[in-house]
């Protein structure tokens, strides 16, 4: 077993480590569009919503924006990816683009990540540390029953990852040094910025997060302590 004898907090990437957030939000799109007569491509609708993400934190990140949670973010990207897609968005009052917003609260979990969870946490303290805030993070996990000791991430530390700010505030709320934490994502960047300051990381393959064409995150770089094919086997390698 990889030396993970100091680490006591698993801290998790959510958006694609845990959850499927392409299928889930394509499947609420699709639903609200169809109530209101819209036709378009749900799974491309999702993944260009997505393509803003990044983008929009990066203005926090380098100082160019105060801090804003992500689902003010998510709303705003909305709005663009409507436009976009020739979608008026005044079709929608403000409830029903907050309901769509939602669909980022309404992401199914990958089926090993449930139970692998509850597994985990046997030997360890497991948490978030997401960009997501704190409120989305909360109703996501009562959505996809994800049993979290601690939310942690963005909201935490007033910024977005990869800053260093994200990881060391995370674990510091959490009353521990970053020796003492370990970051299990899906994405090499992630974990290459949480490794910069001194956690163990976890790579978890989901290969097909952004469909069945994704060409990025499919093996994990030379660095990473631990590489599993899923959360269970992360599970099984740790002896939980």
């Amino acid at each position: 077993m990889p030396d993970f004898k100091d680490v006591k907090l698993l801290g998790f990437d959510v958006f694609g480590t845990v959850v499927d957030w392409r299928g889930s939000v394509a499947r609420h799109v699709d639903k609200v569009f169809s109530s209101q007569g819209i036709v378009l491509d749900p799974y491309k609708f999702a993944s260009d919503w997505r393509s803003l993400y990044q983008p929009a934190m990066e203005r926090v990140r380098t100082g160019e924006r105060s801090w804003v949670p992500l689902d003010v973010l998510n709303l705003e990207n909305l709005k663009v990816t409507l436009a976009y897609s020739g979608v008026d968005a005044t079709r929608f009052t403000a409830q029903g683009l907050n309901d769509l917003n939602k669909a980022w609260e309404r992401l199914a979990p990958w089926p090993d990540s449930v139970a692998a969870i509850d597994r985990l946490k046997r030997k360890f303290a497991v948490g978030t540390i997401s960009n997501g805030h704190v409120a989305g993070m909360l109703w996501l996990s009562k959505f996809a029953e994800l049993h979290w000791d601690v939310i942690l991430g963005a909201e935490t530390a007033k910024n977005y990852k990869p800053r260093p700010e994200v990881y060391f505030r995370s674990a510091e709320s959490a009353g521990l040094s970053i020796e003492e934490t370990a970051m299990v994502a899906a994405h090499n960047d992630d974990l290459e910025a949480a490794r910069g300051c001194g956690m163990k990381t976890v790579f978890v393959r989901r290969p097909t997060e952004h469909g069945p064409d994704q060409t990025t995150d499919l093996v994990a770089d030379d660095e990473c302590d631990i590489a599993v094919k899923d959360l269970a086997e992360l599970a099984d390698v740790l002896e939980c």
